[in-house]
């Protein structure tokens, strides 16, 4: 029997024209021979754009090198779980305050061999030292920069078990295009210098941050190159000693002893708390697939995240609703949205009980729906009764206080990649906040997550947010994947908190109901309503529809920018659409295999 992680052609060639290794050529991940003379990539760095057209595979990332990573590893016979392990591992070079291996995420994969969907949760875990009560009391700004904001990283174990259940490329190989960026360097642009501006102060208090980031007591110059030798060699040795090196071994043991005394810049007055993660927290870490979450919509498949994350079940719930109204506008997608944040703040969390097949049922949405009218609801919307017995039109409860939430910031990322074989990967990986909780690991070249800020700070009976030992925070990551006749159709997702959920479902809404070409629903104004008073928006969504909506009971807060998606289609002749943002987080970038068949 073939060893599917050697099914690799002769070499692997990165943008730079190093070669990425050497292996006999085996078989394709479909089971098809695969030939030694694929093209080399030429040494030729290609533009950065948002949207790429073709044939072959495609990827769509925030940043050019990442997606050079992914398509390199496509070009030379990798599967999409193959790239985008590889992009990650890049991303973590080159957008290093929103991804990492010491973060998490969740992967959603259509595996084009079986026609399923399948996904992978490598959300990060809290401390069994930790308990409902342990962030009561903190203030969130001196949670968000401390050890104690820090959980158990899930990536490694997560890309880990992405190439051995799904990948071609042993993990080694996996991590080589990482180790090239990080080794030669990358061109310093401007998002990432104003995200290190913008944490100048917190990385200036630790000493192995402000060594890394600050160099020379200030943020890298736009147009300069960035390197990093010391995630370079983290890379190598992790790749070398596999998993167990982080889990059960050295470099674990030098997270946990980051996490328990941060290196804090003699002379900062920062309080900086100190983290409750044991070594046996890491060795008890499993990533874990988990089912899919789906809904059908207006005969299309939506396959989504299930708990911890509530992005699956709140898109998957608002889709419903929607499909419930005789008509759908920017009014019905903000009440939609409203609705389902309420369900999901009462009902979802990493807790048993989760009612999510009532969550996603029909006859949930359509009471629900009922609640649509022509003006905007009384803030904040009660949440539903999921409990399997519905009522063409069941009274709402009074309204409760109006709640408040911070805006959302760019953090995290999403990656979409398809293969040659019709294999589809939606993947978020983060490390919380941006820049996550400041710390590098002295040594390593990698900055610590704050994902534990994800929970309820608490007192909150009742809520399923609260911390607890061994427990994931609830996220809103939601990669997508949609499916029509049992193919593959679409793939999206994007960064930024809690608005990631409203972002993909907007994303949908323009697509598919205000008749808008993916590109064009993806760089579309934004807005987001979380079942709170005013509703998030972009200034070009108040300038181009705040009369309309606000004459119909909505109030807007402007935020200057809302996510930073990515996208892939399938279009009808057989072409591929990588789409990435023209401008939001200083555009992505969108390309294809092959731009002619």
């Amino acid at each position: 029997m073939i060893d599917r992680r050697l099914a690799l052609p002769l070499a692997v060639v990165l943008a730079g024209g190093s070669v990425l290794f050497t292996q006999p050529a085996l078989a394709s991940p479909a089971g098809h021979p695969m030939s030694p003379g694929h093209p080399a990539a030429s040494g030729h760095r290609v533009e950065k754009k948002p949207v790429a057209e073709g044939y072959g595979g495609a990827v769509a990332t925030v940043d050019l090198d990442a997606s050079q990573a992914a398509l390199d590893v496509l070009r030379r016979g990798g599967n999409a779980v193959d790239a985008a392990v590889a992009a990650a591992a890049t991303l973590g070079v080159t957008e290093p305050f929103s991804a990492g291996l010491a973060g998490g995420g969740f992967i959603v994969y259509y595996d084009a061999r079986n026609g399923k969907v399948h996904t992978i949760d490598g959300r990060e875990t809290a401390p069994k030292a930790m308990t409902a009560s342990s962030l009561e009391g903190i203030p969130f700004d001196e949670a968000v920069t401390s050890g104690l904001s820090a959980g158990v990283p899930g990536s490694v174990a997560q890309w880990e078990l992405a190439l051995r259940r799904f990948g071609t490329l042993s993990f080694r190989q996996a991590l080589q295009p990482a180790i090239e960026v990080a080794s030669r360097g990358f061109t310093v642009d401007q998002t990432f210098h104003d995200q290190v501006a913008a944490n100048a102060a917190r990385f200036a208090d630790f000493t192995s941050t402000a060594r890394l980031y600050l160099p020379g007591g200030a943020p890298p110059r736009v147009g300069t190159t960035f390197r990093n030798p010391e995630l370079a060699a983290t890379y190598r040795t992790l790749g070398r000693e596999g998993g167990d090196w982080l889990y059960r071994g050295r470099l674990g043991a030098e997270i946990v002893a980051t996490v328990k005394k941060p290196p804090v810049t003699p002379g900062s007055t920062r309080n900086v708390r100190p983290g409750l993660m044991e070594p046996s927290d890491l060795a008890a870490y499993r990533a874990l697939e988990r089912p899919p979450t789906k809904v059908t919509y207006r005969g299309m498949d939506v396959y989504g995240m299930a708990p911890p994350s509530s992005g699956g079940s709140t898109v998957g719930e608002a889709l419903n609703i929607l499909e419930a109204l005789p008509g759908v506008g920017l009014h019905e997608y903000l009440e939609t949205s409203r609705l389902a944040f309420a369900d999901r703040n009462k009902y979802v969390g990493d807790v048993p009980g989760v009612p999510l097949e009532q969550l996603l049922s029909d006859g949930f949405a359509k009471e629900r729906a009922c609640l649509v009218g022509d003006r905007a609801m009384g803030n904040p919307a009660p949440a539903g009764s999921p409990d399997g017995s519905y009522e063409p039109c069941r009274p709402a409860a009074p309204a409760g206080e109006a709640a408040e939430e911070a805006p959302q910031g760019p953090e995290t990322t999403h990656m979409v990649i398809t293969d040659r074989w019709g294999g589809v990967v939606a993947y978020n990986i983060t490390i919380e906040s941006t820049g996550g909780n400041g710390i590098v690991v002295p040594g390593r070249g990698f900055l610590l997550n704050n994902e534990l800020t994800d929970f309820t700070f608490g007192p909150a009976a009742g809520d399923p947010n609260l911390p607890g030992p061994g427990k994931r925070p609830r996220s809103s990551m939601a990669p997508t994947i949609v499916l029509k006749n049992g193919r593959p159709l679409l793939a999206v997702g994007s960064p930024g908190g809690a608005t990631i959920i409203t972002t993909v479902l907007q994303i949908l809404v323009n697509r598919w109901e205000l008749g808008m070409t993916m590109p064009e629903a993806l760089a579309a104004p934004r807005a987001s309503q979380r079942n709170t008073a005013q509703t998030q928006a972009e200034p070009a969504f108040i300038e181009r529809h705040g009369a309309e909506l606000t004459a119909r009971g909505h109030v807007f807060a402007p935020t200057p920018e809302i996510g930073a998606a990515t996208a892939v289609e399938f279009l009808r002749d057989g072409r591929l659409q990588a789409v990435a943002e023209p401008v939001r987080r200083g555009g992505g970038s969108a390309l294809v295999l092959r731009e002619r068949r």
